[in-house]
């Protein structure tokens, strides 16, 4: 039973880490817009302005449910193994 809770605990640590490569590829590709648009320093602020505001509400989210659900997977495997 150990083997078996190791290894439901590395596929877990390997779907977070895959969730939050996820967000982190979404905020480059939003990177590379921006890029290609162009800047200039009032684009720049504009964006900072977004980022500050649609962050929270964006990434955050995503980032709770990812590690929310890999807790609680990891509490219960670690009950099942205690019981």
């Amino acid at each position: 039973m150990s083997l078996g809770l190791i290894l439901l605990l590395i596929v877990l640590f390997i779907a977070a880490l895959g969730g939050t490569i996820f967000a982190l590829k979404q905020e480059e590709n939003k990177m590379k817009k921006y890029e290609e648009e162009g800047h200039t320093p009032q684009d720049e602020l504009e964006r900072s302005i977004e980022y500050e505001s649609k962050s929270l509400s964006s990434n955050v989210p995503i980032l709770t449910w990812i590690y929310s659900i890999t807790i609680l997977l990891a509490i219960l495997a670690f009950a099942i193994y205690l019981f």
